[in-house]
This record gives C-alpha cells, sequence and structure tokens, in this order.
C-alpha cells in the first residue's frame, strides 16, 4: 500500500522538468499568467481594432492621394483613360464620374478619415494599455480623461512608427529589392556585398524591435514596472516577431499571384499578423511580469536529489 502511494505521489514529467530547469518553470509560469489574465481575449481585440482600423486610413490615403491628383491634371487623366480602356462602356465611365467625385470631396473624406482613424487608435492603445496592466497585475489611480487620451496619442504614434520602421527595414532584406535599391544608387551589385546588407537590415530591424517591446512591456501599462526584465521579455519578442515577419512575407508572396489571394490574402494575412504579434508582446509581458526578480516564485518540487537551476 504504501508503494502505491509513493507512486500516486510522484511529481508527473513537467513538475520534474520544471524542478530541473529554470527556464523551462519559467515558460510555464509565463504561460499559466498569460492564460489567467485572458491573453487570447485581449489579443482578439486588438486584433479586431486593428482591422478596423484599415477603413479610415484607407480613407486618409484617398485623400493624400485625391490632393496629389487634382495638382497633377496630367496624370489623372492618364489614369481615366487607363480605366476606360480596362472597363469599357457606361461602368467605365460611372468608375471614372465616381473617382473625379471622390477626388472633389477629398477634404471631408480626409478629415472624417482622420478623424475616425485616431479614435480607432485611441481606443486600440487605450486597450493595449489594458491588457499589458493585466499581465503585470498592476493596478492604479486612473488618469484625467484629457491627459489620459494625450499619453495615449503619444505612445500610439511612437508605437506605429516604430513598427513601420521594423516593418521596412525587414522589407530591405529582400534580395530583389536590395537589388533594385542598389542599382538606383548606383552601386554595383555583388553576392557579398548584398548578403552583408540584408543582414545589416535585419539586425536593425530586430534592435528597434527590441527597443519597442521594451517600452511597450515596461511602460505602457498604467504603472511603471521594472525595466530590467522587461529588456529580457522584449529581446525574446523581437527575435520572434522578426521570425513571424519573415514567414509572413513568404505567405504573401505565395498568395498573392491568385485573383482571390489578392483580394483576400492580404487582408487575412494583417489579421493573423495583428494577432499573432498582439499576443507575442503579451506573453513577453507574462514572461518579464513572472521573473523571478519581481517577487517570489513557487516552483514544484522534484524528484529527491534534483535541484533546479535559477530562474531567468
Amino acid at each position: 500500500m504504501s508503494k502505491a502511494v509513493s507512486q500516486d505521489s510522484k511529481p508527473g514529467i513537467i513538475d520534474r522538468l520544471r524542478a530541473r530547469y529554470g527556464w523551462f518553470d519559467h515558460a510555464v509560469r509565463a504561460q499559466e499568467r498569460y492564460d489567467d489574465r485572458q491573453g487570447n481575449f485581449f489579443a482578439a481585440g486588438m486584433s479586431y481594432y486593428t482591422i478596423f482600423a484599415l477603413f479610415p486610413l484607407a480613407m486618409v490615403g484617398f485623400s493624400v492621394g485625391g490632393f496629389l491628383l487634382s495638382r497633377r491634371p496630367e496624370v489623372l487623366d492618364g489614369i481615366e483613360r487607363r480605366i476606360k480602356h480596362l472597363i469599357p462602356g457606361e461602368f467605365g465611365n460611372e468608375v471614372v464620374t465616381l473617382m473625379d467625385t471622390a477626388i472633389s470631396s477629398r477634404a471631408s473624406v480626409g478629415v472624417i478619415g482622420l478623424a475616425t482613424a485616431t479614435w480607432v487608435g485611441l481606443t486600440w492603445m487605450a486597450n493595449l494599455r489594458e491588457a499589458l496592466s493585466e499581465m503585470w497585475e498592476t493596478r492604479s489611480e486612473k488618469q484625467g480623461f484629457v491627459s489620459a487620451k494625450l499619453s495615449d496619442l503619444v505612445a500610439m504614434v511612437w508605437a506605429f512608427g516604430a513598427m513601420l520602421v521594423t516593418v521596412a527595414l525587414t522589407a530591405l532584406a529582400d534580395p530583389k529589392l536590395m537589388r533594385k535599391i542598389l542599382r538606383w544608387l548606383g552601386i554595383p551589385d555583388f553576392d557579398l556585398l548584398g548578403a552583408v546588407l540584408r543582414v545589416a537590415s535585419v539586425g536593425m530591424a530586430v534592435a528597434v524591435s527590441w527597443l519597442l517591446f521594451t517600452w511597450m512591456i515596461a511602460r505602457l501599462p498604467r504603472e511603471s514596472v521594472s525595466l530590467a526584465s522587461a529588456a529580457r521579455a522584449g529581446a525574446i519578442a523581437a527575435v520572434g516577431y522578426e521570425l513571424f515577419k519573415q514567414a509572413g512575407s513568404v505567405y504573401l508572396q505565395s498568395v498573392i499571384n491568385g485573383p482571390a489571394g489578392a483580394v483576400f490574402g492580404p487582408v487575412l494575412g494583417l489579421l493573423v499578423f495583428a494577432y499573432v504579434t498582439v499576443r507575442l508582446i503579451l506573453f513577453a509581458t507574462a514572461w518579464a511580469a513572472t521573473a523571478s526578480d519581481n517577487g517570489p516564485t513557487q516552483r514544484p518540487a522534484g524528484r529527491a536529489g534534483v535541484t533546479g537551476s535559477p530562474n531567468g
């Protein structure tokens, strides 16, 4: 009977691994924090606001294009002739009329799009702050409405700007684009130089992502938290983010060749990109929040004589 009892009380394989390897125990604790604080729920909500923001941003882009075309009538005439050639008949004329109407109302379209995009972006940033605060389990006094929105606006502009920089640097690592840039600059194209520049662009993208994610993890929660553990978690998120961007570029190149892929592929790709990126940020935040330097941790007992290594 005592033998059966001792076998039943023997730690399972997961508990033994947690007791033996500090990094594995840390990963399990981070996943538990992520699940307990509804990480998937926040990631899904953030993805919705990301896709929703596409429409007002498209309005802003169309407005900017309208202002540019209004100053270049020869370009506008060329576009209209191209439309009529591709879409003959009355339907082509209707498309041209619709485009002319949209260009004539470019100012109102731009104002409405910019206002809507700002509102959606501020909501996105407020929800991100709430999600990160949940991972840290922090609660502090709420700011005033105006000061909170101003703070969210500055954070939103900084975050989106840094993300665009990392995406642009990753795009520069594409061999075809790199060759075009070298030809445009008048620099001879040879394999070694292209490889060095691609590695440099990816390294810079990872560095910018690391700074961005460290700032997000440590400073976006409503209450500032440990910067040291946030820097370590930010490095994990930056590497994962770069790997995901590389995989995403391969995905887009594979789906945009067909007509259906050209229409739905980028939207689906953006949805997946937003969801996975937010999940990555939240898990990295949970990793930072459960680090040993942020409070006492409990680790399961392993087998007799097995000692765990220090937590990361």
